[in-house]
């Protein structure tokens, strides 16, 4: 028996209830943080070298356009209008992927290409932080608490602790190129995910984020070829990575932009301290590097606590009397 209601109607009742957040929000956080040692994967796979900055970006490019490429044909499928947008927002949605995608992807791939993927997923995990101290500077009734600063302050703690080595200090593998840039992405993507939450309000998240990363995927692959990235070798493995990887990235985008339309950003961004969780596990399982390591796993339960400290403000306040 046929539905009486669309099937953009249906998808949106499903995202909207409370009770769906929580396997949502951890499917983004999962697919988010195996593209940790995917993208190393990828590099190893396609002999990609770490200093090859060309051939890094063309191999993002190929992962966002993809992306973008394959919501549209959903979208389009489900009916939604994916060319019917306004001057205005046509202009939104390619700022948003030069931002979010063609921007914060550029220090991502190459900082990921120094560094190892479980240092990465820790570092990165500081975008939960930026959100925060950003949304103090913009909005009026999200103001910076002593509970938020205190959360803000164990977060980079814990990123600085993994960054220790013994009695030596700072890590001397510590660099601009590699972590550096790590925290540099996390930034950007924390400004242009207020950004994006913005435009959301005003056109379906699907169409946005399949816009957004098309966009910005093809200034990836653009700027690389350009700068005379190649990447040589392709075989059924890669092939399947890059397939793996386009697909997660449209999946979790797409959901995490529907999830922030229907829902609060702090009952959304409280799952943030998942990623390095599933990032730094997934890396350790498929690259073998250490995650049990003292610092990491003291980084890791800081980062994860200060994250936990900055989203759960609300249910930690007090109800109101009467």
């Amino acid at each position: 028996m046929l539905s009486d209601h669309p099937p953009d109607a249906r998808s949106t009742r499903f995202v909207s209830r409370p009770r769906n957040v929580v396997w949502i929000a951890t499917l983004c956080c999962l697919l988010w943080g195996s593209a940790y040692p995917a993208i190393k994967g990828g590099y190893a796979l396609l002999d990609i070298a770490r200093g090859d900055t060309a051939a890094q970006l063309v191999f993002a490019g190929w992962r966002f356009l993809l992306a973008g490429g394959l919501l549209l044909v959903i979208a389009r499928l489900m009916g939604k209008p994916v060319t019917a947008l306004a001057p205005a927002q046509w202009r939104q949605v390619s700022l948003l992927g030069l931002a979010q995608t063609s921007l914060q992807y550029v220090f991502f791939y190459v900082g990921l290409a120094h560094t190892t993927g479980v240092k990465g997923s820790i570092l990165n995990a500081t975008g939960t932080f930026f959100s925060v101290l950003l949304a103090h500077f913009i909005y009026a009734n999200d103001r910076l608490s002593r509970r938020k600063a205190l959360g803000c302050a164990v977060g980079f703690v814990g990123v600085m602790v993994v960054n220790l080595r013994g009695a030596q200090g700072l890590d001397a593998s510590f660099t601009l190129l590699g972590e550096g840039f790590i925290v540099i992405a996390a930034f950007v993507l924390s400004a242009a995910s207020i950004y994006g939450k913005r435009v959301s309000q005003r056109l379906d998240p699907m169409v946005m984020t399949a816009w957004q990363l098309a966009i910005g995927g093809l200034v990836l692959l653009l700027g690389g070829l350009i700068g005379g990235g190649a990447i040589a070798g392709w075989s059924a493995g890669s092939l399947a990575l890059l397939g793996y990887m386009a697909v997660l990235s449209a999946a979790a985008f797409a959901l995490w932009a529907a999830l922030l339309k229907h829902h609060r950003v702090g009952q959304v961004t409280v799952f943030n301290f998942l990623i390095p969780v599933f990032g730094a596990l997934l890396s350790a399982l498929f690259l073998g590097e250490a995650v049990f390591e003292w610092r990491n796993l003291i980084a890791l339960v800081m980062v994860c606590g200060g994250i936990w400290l900055v989203t759960t403000e609300a249910a930690a306040a007090p109800a109101p009397a009467g």
